[in-house]
């Protein structure tokens, strides 16, 4: 299994890096990569500025795919990985059985036919490997406060700036998958009616951060525990990463083998 930083308040080290509700959402999931069979060689697709693979894991990946050239090769992250490439999920770059293990953190969401996609984690997995993704979930629209005054139209203005095209449960995720050549060894709910009121709230006070990242190509200028604003957020979200896991939650995180 790939070491990772053990009880790293990865709380604190992503706000230090990202806007308050991106921050929360992958703290959350770069502390359950801890416990999973993450054993390399290692492929990341949607690897982007490689922040997150830097951020979750105690070394770099062996290869981070992205069809975006200016975050993959235009970032100070990209020591996250030994090997990164412009590529899409269905066509990478490597031969058949390559990878132990395929991550996919919060990308399968933004991907309108994701077929494909699956079967090439398929191909180049080993027999045995692990698929290891997480995405919004079918209860991620379900929650959102503007959807109490204005209803559908919000959600789909929301799902729209965030770029979901699909948003799934553990059956269509185990269907999905099993015609592909998987079987699902696990999979979670996670983030609370609570955490999506906070995430919400976040898309419309992170312009400061906008600004910030036109300006400076930086989400946060002050990126220090003497940084009182950035204290203040971690007390305030720190009682919503510890949560217990939901019975049901707007997000899903799956842990499949390929057979």
């Amino acid at each position: 299994m790939l070491e990772t930083t053990a009880r790293r308040d990865y709380l604190w080290t992503q706000l230090c890096d990202l806007p308050y509700f991106r921050a929360l959402l992958r703290a959350i999931e770069a502390r359950f990569y801890e416990d999973l069979p993450v054993v390399a060689p290692i492929l990341d697709i949607g690897s982007g500025d490689g922040l997150f693979a830097r951020q979750a894991f105690g070394q770099k990946l062996d290869l981070g795919i992205d069809p975006f050239a200016a975050p993959t090769y235009g970032s100070v992250y990209r020591d996250g990985y030994k090997s990164i490439s412009i590529a899409e999920g269905s066509a990478v770059p490597t031969a058949d059985e390559t990878f132990q293990t395929v991550i996919s953190n919060s990308v399968l969401e933004h991907i309108p036919d994701l077929n494909p996609v699956i079967a090439e984690a398929h191909r180049v997995l080993k027999p045995g490997g692990y698929f290891l993704f997480c995405s919004p979930s079918d209860y991620f629209d379900r929650w959102l406060l503007g959807a109490r005054i204005f209803g559908d139209a919000y959600r789909r203005f929301f799902q729209r700036i965030a770029r979901h095209v699909t948003c799934d449960g553990p059956q269509a995720w185990t269907a999905r998958l099993d015609a592909h050549g998987f079987d699902v060894e696990k999979c979670w709910y996670y983030f609370s009616p609570h955490a999506v009121h906070v995430f919400e709230i976040g898309h419309f006070l992170g312009l400061p951060n906008l600004i910030t990242k036109k300006l400076f190509d930086r989400w946060v200028l002050w990126p220090s525990t003497s940084n009182p604003a950035l204290r203040m957020l971690h007390r305030w979200l720190e009682p919503i990463y510890n949560e217990s896991l939901p019975d049901k939650g707007a997000c899903i995180f799956v842990v499949a083998r390929k057979r």
